[in-house]
């Protein structure tokens, strides 16, 4: 049973409460007196009731909504990972105070770990949007101005190579063909390990590259041929692994085992396709030379992990996906999205201000960005759209009113102001972990910027009605 906040304090809960009440950092209870709103504890409850068909009104009483909000919030604000948030929480008293935990027990990360994913990436955007609506409520913000920008949160994966990814595929198929026969026994396919003669090729790979000769190049083609010719065995036998299973070769009387069977059976037909794709890209890149192929596959366990080169001198190339995040004035994020597939910016202005329009109720009088979402067509749409300045440099402009227009004070005034958006970018690098996701697949990259966001909006709010509060 989910229940919206814990029924009843106890007595340790009002002790908690007295001894810390000084302690407490300022902003942190404008934040806190923030998440008492109603709806963004039932958002939170409506999506973990999804579990199962009854799960909001029968069963053991699980963590209530309330205090997996807050504790989710709190991870993010600092950044946590679950373990630490476990551990941080158990031992200080405000912020047992301020996730409404009190006395009692802290759920445990594994915990933490499946409520997050339970949450979703719609439920997320829907808290994100509540928290922007009690910033209009509380005049924090209020639509006047839009400055947006870009940037990648890059995946949790190693630096990718051709043959680091076949170690990977090696490594993953092998240990569940060595699980199957653990369970179903040495009957139909034998298992024969060559995990250890692949990672000696990976390792000479790894080894030969460092050399930029004719010589070196031509050795570690020889070398890669080896570890194609292992990588397509294993995939082989794997295939083999997964027809048994299907034709109950492999098999198992215990039921509990015969569905953890099936599980693997799965795991492997999602796994070889990939290491054979990765062999694919690999024979046109070492042997016939074609370094461009389309859809190429950085990762096994991230699949949908995009290349994305933004000519930066520290990091050229990043892996990962490209999202975009919007503020208004106060420094509240109004809008983020994660794409699927990287977009030119110079796209996303006008649906920029769209979003600006749905979420808060009005076109800016004022639009910002950098040189990279300037396009003469969108400009003029923008302008029809009824915003009144846009302040976006054209840097390729040979137009001399064009040039007078981008030394004016208000426009260079817009610019100022916009440098801001980069500093909201690397504050949620920094501080909410977006440099790199640690949640898997696409919707796990959804709910972590979403989050990063949400308890961005949520320190920003708390510190804004510290400095200035509501009369």
């Amino acid at each position: 049973m989910i229940e919206c906040r814990r029924a009843q304090r106890t007595f340790a809960d009002g002790f908690i409460a007295d001894e810390v009440t000084d302690l407490w950092e300022p902003w942190m209870r404008h934040s806190d007196a923030v998440l008492e709103d109603q709806q963004l504890v039932e958002i939170v409850q409506q999506a973990l009731s999804k579990r199962y068909k009854k799960s909001k009104t029968r069963g053991r009483p699980a963590t209530p909504a309330e205090v997996v909000l807050r504790l989710l919030a709190l991870k993010h604000m600092f950044n946590w990972s679950y373990d630490e948030m476990h551990r941080e929480v158990r031992a200080n008293l405000v912020y047992r105070e301020f996730t409404r935990i009190g006395g009692g027990k802290v759920p445990d990360d594994k915990t933490m770990g499946r409520l997050a994913r339970q949450l979703g990436p719609e439920p997320g955007e829907n808290l994100h949007r509540r928290l922007v609506t009690i910033a209009q409520d509380k005049k924090i913000v209020r639509g006047r101005k839009l400055r947006v920008d870009t940037t990648v949160v890059e995946t949790n994966i190693h630096y990718p190579t051709d043959s680091s990814l076949m170690g990977d595929g090696v490594r993953v198929l092998t240990r569940l063909m060595k699980r199957i026969t653990g369970i179903a026994g040495a009957v139909g396919t034998k298992l024969r390990d060559r995990t250890r003669s692949v990672k000696l090729r990976v390792v000479e790979i790894a080894r030969a590259s460092r050399s930029k000769s004719e010589q070196g190049r031509e050795r570690m083609k020889g070398m890669y041929e080896k570890l194609l010719a292992a990588t397509a065995a294993v995939v082989g036998q794997a295939q083999r692994f997964a027809k048994d299973i299907a034709q109950g070769v492999k098999r198992s009387s215990d039921v509990m085992e015969q569905a953890a069977l099936e599980g693997m059976k799965k795991e492997l037909e999602t796994m070889a396709p990939r290491v054979k794709q990765v062999m694919q890209q690999t024979r046109a890149r070492v042997l016939h030379g074609n370094t461009h192929a389309e859809g190429k596959l950085v990762s096994i366990f991230e699949p949908s992990t995009e290349i994305i080169r933004r000519g930066k001198a520290k990091q050229p190339t990043e892996f990962g996906k490209m999202i975009k995040i919007q503020e208004a004035e106060g420094q509240i994020i109004t809008s983020y999205e994660v794409y699927e597939k990287r977009l030119s910016d110079s796209k996303l202005l006008v649906p920029a201000i769209e979003v600006h329009l749905q979420r808060l109720g009005r076109i800016p009088d004022l639009v910002a960005a950098d040189a990279g979402f300037y396009s003469a067509s969108g400009e003029k749409t923008v302008y029809r759209m009824g915003v009144k300045k846009v302040s976006i440099p054209n840097r390729s402009t040979k137009s001399v009113a064009r040039r007078k227009l981008q030394k004016k004070r208000w426009f260079k005034n817009g610019q100022k102001w916009r440098t801001g958006c980069e500093g909201r970018i690397s504050v949620l690098k920094r501080r909410h972990g977006l440099n790199r996701c640690r949640y898997k697949g696409d919707d796990g990259m959804k709910i972590w910027v979403g989050l990063g966001a949400i308890c961005d909006n949520l320190i920003t709010m708390g510190r804004y009605l510290q400095e200035k509060p509501e009369t």
